[in-house]
């Protein structure tokens, strides 16, 4: 019997074929970021500004979903339709557009999940509060001990339902987010 294409499956089929699973931080995850940063690097032809690796995978000691989490920051004057297809070419299938924002991913596949997965964000530069929350996890191992749990606890509740998880997260984000923000004023433009 032949597989759907995964354009075919319906968001229930899909949160199905590709649940909500956490795993210990794992130190090559830091490798396989570094690898696919050089690959996208190579593809974009010096239009990206900044690529970095976000996402749960990037802090250390702390649970994650083992999807590698890139966020690519191009200049105001940088058109989104010269910079998806240079994304595609490398694997990557388009998931989400909206303004200033797109959204990529790398690694599903008919059958489920491959051996890497990659999560690819498109933003405008500065558009980067990710790279802030990382960061504040990375400095403060009791908030992103309290971030873990609450991912493991979500995950109970939300295994076959993306939104349901992201949206249960949202504001501990915030909040922590917002504390970064405070700890690490942005510079005014000089």
């Amino acid at each position: 019997m032949q597989r759907k294409r995964l354009e075919d499956m319906t968001l229930r089929e899909l949160w199905e074929l590709f649940p909500i699973i956490l795993s210990r931080h794992e130190d090559h995850w830091k490798q396989w970021a570094a690898e696919e940063i050089s690959t996208l690097e190579n593809a974009l032809e010096r239009n990206a500004k900044r690529i970095s690796h976000i996402g749960s995978t990037a802090v250390e000691r702390i649970c994650a979903k083992p999807i590698i989490d890139i966020l690519l920051e191009v200049a105001d004057g940088v058109s989104f339709d010269k910079i998806k297809p240079l994304i595609e070419s490398v694997g990557y299938r388009l998931m989400s557009a909206s303004g200033s924002r797109m959204s990529f991913n790398k690694g599903y596949t008919p059958e489920g999940f491959a051996d890497r997965v990659f999560h690819l964000h498109l933003r405008r530069e500065g558009d980067n509060d990710e790279i802030l929350f990382r960061d504040y996890l990375n400095a403060h191992p009791n908030i992103a001990h309290e971030y873990g749990s609450l991912k493991i606890e979500l995950q109970k509740r939300f295994k076959h339902d993306r939104d349901g998880y992201t949206n249960a997260k949202t504001d501990f984000i915030t909040r922590h987010t917002r504390q970064a923000k405070l700890e690490n004023p942005p510079h005014p433009a000089e």
